[in-house]
């Protein structure tokens, strides 16, 4: 059992990849629910020709994406939609047809080793044996489940989902959308800082919809970063949605844009840097400026930017670290979540500064 939940565990889909499948839940009518599922077998399929498995592996999986493939339409068209009538069963059976599209994913890493070297298929013993001992050892798991579950109620609303959903018109994963939103005050502001040898960053827990719902997947309070030059946050910088006022990416923040909840809090913690450094990083932002920036949405569910300014909050704050040679622990910067920028300190470069609470 233990083994199974491995598996599935594996897998590692982020938060905004849950975020979608509720939203496939919400939204989702049966043509674009049967396009899903041909795109994921299409995507299995070629994942499958291009790893190193042997000929005869392959031909066998791609029967079986095939083949579940067609359950999947076959299960949504006789068994989902047709039930739109009988409101509870409905709910049911659509939730089902959801999870549904995950379920290639989950063969894939129960047939094969991490290293997709070695093919395999289980036994039904292995497949079928569950022990009472493995149970009890669930049983933890299943209660975190059902607590996130009771959680999630709170945070995950319709209200939150439409709101991200009518955003995403406004983001773009290929192109700069934000050009040159940061003005020649800003940047008087930032060179007025140049005698303080510290940086600045600032986790926060802001309450916005995308927060919340980031959060009941992450299990964190905090999940936004932002950077400042100065210690009263003057010159705090990010990478955002933009507030509806600036396209989303690289944008100047006020205090304003963390209240966005009745307990909504900021930690602010300095680093101590050459002025030099301070300077690269500065260069660095404008430098971003002129070129154009684009929030990374799809960063949240991969860990890869289809252009260098083309981030997210935490990846933002991670590079500038890098670029002035001052990041204090190793990570991709497509891996880093806001609160690693804290938990990660293992030698103790930040200091603590202030609270802020909304």
């Amino acid at each position: 059992m233990n083994d199974v939940i491995d598996y599935f565990q594996s897998i590692k889909i982020r938060g905004m990849g849950w975020i979608l499948l509720g939203c496939l839940y919400l939204f989702a009518n049966q043509p674009l629910l049967i396009i899903v599922y041909l795109y994921i077998a299409a995507v299995m399929v070629l994942r499958t020709w291009l790893a190193n498995f042997p000929h005869l592996a392959k031909v066998g999986l791609t029967a079986v994406y095939g083949l579940l493939m067609v359950i999947q339409i076959v299960f949504v068209s006789v068994g989902v939609f047709p039930l739109r009538g009988f409101f509870p069963a409905y709910l049911l059976a659509k939730l089902v047809g959801v999870l549904l599209v995950v379920l290639p994913l989950w063969v894939e890493r129960f047939v094969t080793t991490n290293n997709q070297t070695v093919f395999y298929l289980p036994t039904v013993e292995e497949a079928a044996t569950v022990s009472f001992d493995e149970l009890r050892q669930s049983a933890d798991k299943l209660n975190d489940l059902f607590n996130s579950a009771t959680e999630a109620r709170e945070k995950v609303s319709v209200d939150h989902v439409k709101t991200i959903i009518e955003d995403l018109p406004r983001h773009s994963a290929v192109h700069y959308i934000n050009h040159g939103t940061l003005t020649p005050a800003y940047f008087a502001a930032v060179q007025a800082t140049m005698t303080d040898a510290r940086i600045y960053l600032a986790v926060s827990n802001t309450g916005s919809a995308a927060s919340e719902m980031i959060s009941v997947f992450t299990r964190k309070q905090f999940n936004h970063v932002s950077l400042a030059f100065d210690r009263d946050l003057k010159t705090i910088i990010s990478y955002n949605g933009g507030d509806n006022v600036y396209p989303p990416g690289m944008n100047a923040e006020t205090l304003e844009f963390f209240h966005q909840k009745a307990g909504a809090s900021l930690l602010v913690y300095s680093l101590p840097v050459t002025l030099g450094q301070k300077q690269a990083i500065a260069d660095k932002i404008a430098e971003i400026n002129r070129e154009g920036s684009a929030y990374n949405m799809i960063g949240l569910v991969s860990k890869h930017s289809a252009k260098p300014n083309i981030m997210f909050c935490s990846q933002f704050v991670y590079t500038m670290l890098k670029q002035a040679g001052v990041a204090y622990f190793e990570m991709k910067p497509g891996e880093v979540r806001p609160t690693d920028l804290i938990e990660q300190d293992y030698y103790k470069k930040l200091k603590f500064e202030y609270e802020l609470k909304f």
